[in-house]
C-alpha cells in the first residue's frame, strides 16, 4: 500500500467537513483524519443520518477516512465503564462513517497497564465485527513507543490494536526514532508527522521549521506502509498560522520521503 496522506482537522478547530475536505485536497491529501470532538461537525452522538452525510461528502469528494482521533483514555483512573461505553460509542462511530481505526490515549499513569487492557479487551468483539483498529497513541502517560506498546501487545493482534506514533511524544520523553521505530515494529499502525521547537517546548511549527528528527523518521519509515497524518494543534494553540502553512511543509516532506 505505501503510505498515505492525510491531515486532522485538529489543524481547522470548528470548520465544517465539507470546507476541511477542500484544504486537504487542495495539498495533495488523499484522507482526512477527524477530530471526535463535541466542538466539531463530529462528535459522539451524532445521528444516523448525520454520520452517513459526512461519508458521503468524502466519498463524493473522494477522500477517504484516515481516522477518527477520539478522546478516550485507556488508561485513566475511575470505573472501566464509562471509558468502554466511549470506546464502543467511537468504534460504531467509525464503522458508519467507513473509518478503518479509531484514535485513543493512555491518560492514565504508567502504572495502570491492567486497566487499559481490561478495557481494550472489552472491545475487541465490538473492533472485531465493525471491521475497525484501535490505536493508542503514543501520549500523556505513555509517551514512548515502548509505554504505549505494553498496553496492546498482550493482544497479539496488531490489525486489530496498535500504536499511533505521534512524531513529538516519544521523542521529547527521550526516546529517538529510531528506538520507537524499533520497539513498536508490526504494532506501528499510523504516523501523525509533526513538529516542536525543542524538547522543552511543545509549541508546534511546520514540519521542518523545529526541533523534532524528522527526516530521520521519514528514513525509518520507508520499508513501513499506512497512513501518514499532519496533526497541527490549532485547536490547543490558536495563535499558531493557519493549517495550509504547515500542510505545505507536511507534503514536501511526504514527497521526499514516501516509498517509491
Amino acid at each position: 500500500m505505501g503510505w498515505r496522506f492525510a491531515v486532522s482537522t485538529l489543524g481547522m478547530p470548528g470548520i465544517p467537513v465539507r470546507e476541511a475536505a477542500r484544504t486537504a485536497l487542495a495539498h495533495g491529501c488523499t484522507g482526512l483524519e477527524l477530530r471526535v470532538h463535541p466542538d466539531e461537525e463530529v462528535h459522539l452522538g451524532l445521528s444516523g443520518s448525520a454520520a452517513d452525510g459526512v461519508r458521503s461528502l468524502l466519498d463524493g469528494a473522494g477522500l477517504a477516512i484516515a481516522c477518527l482521533a477520539g478522546y478516550a483514555k485507556v488508561a485513566a483512573a475511575g470505573d472501566d465503564r464509562p471509558v468502554v461505553d466511549e470506546l464502543k460509542a467511537l468504534i460504531g462511530l467509525a464503522h458508519r462513517v467507513g473509518a478503518p481505526a479509531v484514535r485513543v490515549f493512555p491518560g492514565g499513569d504508567p502504572g495502570r497497564a491492567g486497566d487499559a487492557r481490561q478495557r481494550i479487551g472489552a472491545v475487541l468483539d465490538d473492533l472485531r465485527a465493525a471491521g475497525v483498529r484501535l490505536l493508542v497513541e503514543t501520549h500523556d502517560s505513555h509517551p514512548t513507543g515502548a509505554a504505549a506498546l505494553d498496553l496492546v501487545a498482550g493482544f497479539e493482534e496488531p490489525d486489530l490494536v496498535a500504536v499511533l506514533w505521534d512524531a513529538v511524544h516519544p521523542w521529547r520523553a527521550g526516546e529517538e526514532p529510531a528506538a520507537t521505530r524499533e520497539v513498536l515494529g508490526p504494532y506501528l499502525g499510523y504516523f501523525q508527522v509533526k513538529d516542536a521547537v525543542s524538547r522543552q517546548d511543545p509549541t508546534p511549527r511546520p514540519p521542518g521549521e523545529g526541533a523534532v528528527p524528522l527526516g530521520r523518521c521519514g528514513e525509518l519509515l520507508r520499508s513501513w506502509s499506512g497512513w501518514v497524518s499532519l496533526e497541527w494543534e490549532k485547536a490547543w494553540y490558536p495563535g499558531i498560522p493557519e493549517v495550509d502553512v504547515p500542510l505545505r511543509a507536511a507534503a514536501a516532506w511526504f514527497d521526499r520521503y514516501a516509498p517509491g
